[in-house]
């Protein structure tokens, strides 16, 4: 099993104390003792436990990677390193869970988002906030296809652009090549191509057209 460890010491002035190498050590005897894999331990320096997850940068940065890299589980030295005061212990623990992650409190080899889910209430509370992070990114995922829309009908969609937009002479070129003239055949795809070439135009990387990209350009 891989595991990203925390710690969190409360104020400034613990930084440079011992705070993070005791933790650390708490949670490597753990990761030890039960085969665990501890990829990366973040650091929250300062922040006050009584502090929820958006005021705690190592701890966002932490979720991002976790959400990235799929390791699911957090160890910690004990649940007040988590946070300090119960209520936030628990909205972080239910955050957390609803994001499929796991937090095993080191010093009690507990692992605590279990014992949470064991609880009617807070189960359904982690059920809940599992279906609004959905709904949240469902909304996001909503708002980007729509802002996208709305910039290529305003002609400001980044990409490639098309040839109506680069060069429109081309597209008039090759409509005329292809056009039929009186008692013969109108020319192949290939043969528009080279004449495009012998007249000097490139495509839009700069290269020789071919028979299969003047077809293109009109499909």
């Amino acid at each position: 099993m891989r595991a990203f460890g925390y710690v969190r010491v409360s104020s400034k002035g613990q930084v440079d104390g011992d705070g993070f190498q005791r933790q650390e050590e708490a949670i490597l005897r753990y990761a030890g003792k039960h085969g665990v894999t501890l990829e990366k331990v973040y650091q929250e320096e300062g922040i006050s436990g009584t502090k929820g997850e958006d005021d705690r940068p190592a701890f966002k940065e932490m979720v991002s990677d976790i959400l990235k890299d799929g390791i699911q589980t957090v160890i910690v030295e004990s649940l007040d390193r988590l946070a300090r005061e119960y209520r936030i212990q628990e909205q972080l623990l239910i955050y957390l869970a609803a994001n499929g992650i796991e937090v095993i409190n080191a010093s009690t080899e507990e692992n605590v988002t279990e014992a949470v889910k064991s609880d009617p209430m807070k189960k359904a509370m982690i059920q809940m906030q599992g279906i609004f992070a959905e709904l949240d990114k469902s909304l996001l995922v909503k708002k980007l296809r729509l802002a996208r829309e709305r910039k290529r009908k305003e002609g400001k969609c980044e990409g490639r652009k098309s040839y109506t937009e680069t060069n429109p002479e081309v597209i008039r070129e090759i409509k005329r090549l292809r056009r039929k003239p009186k008692g013969g055949k109108p020319k192949t795809y290939r043969e528009v191509a080279e004449e495009l070439n012998q007249r000097g135009f490139k495509t839009r990387t700069g290269k020789p057209f071919t028979g299969h990209i003047a077809q293109n350009i009109l499909q």
